[in-house]
């Protein structure tokens, strides 16, 4: 069950994210003129990158290092709550690199 939630919620932010993405694109196309494919491969690519670095809560995380070092605490660690079941590599393999191939395609 766990891997079908996964699943689900992976979908539903690639459909989110394609969602955003072509809204992006026709709004520069409308601004700037040009290809409606090319502008959503460049967006595409620009939106999987972001979110295969930051699907994570790492760089969040980064400015309570130097704080919990001081009190010899260990880094945080990633758990699955608040109703997300992917972590940061599934996010990464299954929404940004998705979205990054996707880019690809449409510049191709």
């Amino acid at each position: 069950m766990t891997v079908l939630r996964g699943l689900r919620e992976a979908l539903v932010l690639l459909v989110i994210a394609l969602v955003v993405i072509a809204v992006a694109a026709a709004v520069w196309v409308a601004v700037a003129g040009g290809g409606f494919a090319s502008r959503f491969g460049v967006v595409s690519l620009v939106v999987g990158g972001l979110v295969g670095v930051t699907g994570d809560l790492t760089l969040s995380r980064i400015g309570m290092l130097d704080a919990r070092a001081a009190f010899g605490l260990p880094p945080e660690r990633e758990t699955g709550g608040g109703g997300r079941v992917l972590t940061g590599v599934g996010i990464f393999l299954f929404v940004g690199l998705p979205l990054v191939v996707v880019g690809v395609v449409a510049l191709a």
